[in-house]
């Protein structure tokens, strides 16, 4: 390392580590690093007074910290609004809660400023008065944004309160708002000191919201998990309609709905955490995000985030069985659980010309290639960059014409 001394003499440091006069230093290059460390857990009945979890997550060993702001999604508030409350004046925490009406066409940086704002007039103590965030992905993406801005990086714990964010945007890093047309363009890599993973919320989820997260849950199966896909195959009736909830299967061996809840967290965690700050690009959980970003948005809001991803795992099951890599009758298995698991395989706002705009972006989100995951089987996958628009085209029309097919014989 190269040091300046005072104006009027200077010095560079020699390799023998004596410091001789010379010319001052033009240049430097500062290397460190920061350690990253976050929690993720289930916990069931979280709102339960006697358990600790929810008001200790996020707060050092010892803290003295009796104040939290929550902000909670709008839709949980009417829910489970009075709960909550109770909860933290059991435990004797005061709280301000701050109510959020979160969606897709609502992630925007005014969602992000106005949780800023809260903060704000709250007076976080950082060290020990974690934000709170309950709610669903969206809220929690947008909290997650305005904490990582907010002095620079200010902690926050996440409950997810639907499935789709108990798998899959309570678990990560990433935090981020759309812009524009252009879906989570704007965002940061801050965790959450814990997220708290409690089934129970699912109870209250309606029915296509439970579809929704499966998809995700669906995304892990395909390309890296095939036991959770028989599970999953197995069982598509008794989750949707059991909202899985932590209950015994019919014949009683083991717990369906927990087997499949952590191996879908596990899996996840296992492909973000080696590549956490998303600096190789080619990445599993990638596999149904090529091609949704553009359809979801496209869509709104008739599409939910994990119908997109469906539609976009759907077309490239296609693409795969077409090269080869998955057999006709993996083909139609998996297209078949898609439909046990009340998920779309087409949209009217999808056309060939939506597909190609969308692997452009995606093109040029993966610096310049495709690195489009597809599955092998079932439970595995490789990376190809070398889609063809006639390719896409054939593939497209040949889901097409399965929706069709379908919707005919309902």
């Amino acid at each position: 390392m190269t040091a300046v001394m005072p104006p009027e003499t200077y010095f560079t440091q020699s390799g023998n580590g004596l410091f001789t006069k010379g010319a001052p230093a033009r240049s430097w290059t500062v290397s460190t690093a920061k350690p990253v460390t976050y929690e993720v857990r289930f916990e069931s009945g979280i709102l339960d007074p006697a358990h600790p979890a929810l008001a200790e997550a996020g707060t050092p060993p010892g803290s003295t910290g009796t104040r939290r702001l929550l902000v909670v999604e709008e839709q949980v508030q009417r829910l489970y609004g009075d709960r909550i409350a109770a909860y933290f004046d059991a435990r004797g925490i005061e709280t301000v809660t701050r109510v959020l009406p979160a969606h897709e066409q609502l992630k925007t940086m005014e969602s992000a400023f106005q949780v800023v704002e809260s903060m704000d007039a709250f007076g976080i103590a950082r060290r020990h008065e974690p934000v709170i965030a309950i709610g669903g992905g969206v809220l929690m993406d947008i909290v997650g944004l305005a904490a990582s801005l907010y002095r620079r990086s200010t902690p926050y714990v996440r409950v997810p309160t639907t499935l789709i964010g108990l798998v899959d945007a309570g678990v990560g890093a990433k935090t981020g708002v759309n812009f524009g047309r252009h879906k989570n363009r704007l965002g940061t890599y801050h965790p959450s000191s814990v997220a708290l993973l409690d089934p129970e919320f699912l109870a209250t989820l309606d029915q296509r919201h439970i579809s929704n997260g499966l998809a995700e849950i669906l995304k892990i199966a395909l390309v890296k998990d095939r036991a959770l896909f028989e599970l999953l195959a197995a069982h598509s009736k008794t989750l949707l309609n059991g909202r899985l909830q932590l209950t015994e299967d019919p014949d009683g061996r083991h717990l369906v709905a927990e087997e499949v809840l952590c191996r879908a967290v596990h899996g996840m965690l296992e492909e973000l955490q080696p590549n956490l700050w998303e600096h190789q690009l080619q990445r599993l959980v990638d596999y149904g995000h090529s091609f949704s970003p553009v359809i979801e948005m496209e869509a709104l809001p008739e599409l939910l985030h994990g119908e997109a991803v469906c539609i976009d795992m759907a077309f490239t099951t296609v693409v795969a069985r077409r090269r080869g890599l998955v057999s006709d009758e993996d083909t139609r298995r998996v297209l078949a659980v898609m439909e046990d698991l009340g998920l779309p395989v087409m949209h009217p706002a999808c056309t060939p010309e939506v597909w190609e705009h969308a692997l452009a972006d995606t093109v040029r989100h993966r610096d310049g290639q495709q690195r489009l995951p597809l599955p092998v089987g079932i439970g595995q996958a490789c990376f190809v960059n070398d889609l063809s628009p006639q390719e896409l085209r054939s593939a497209f029309a040949e889901l097409q014409e399965h929706d069709r097919a379908l919707r005919s014989a309902l």
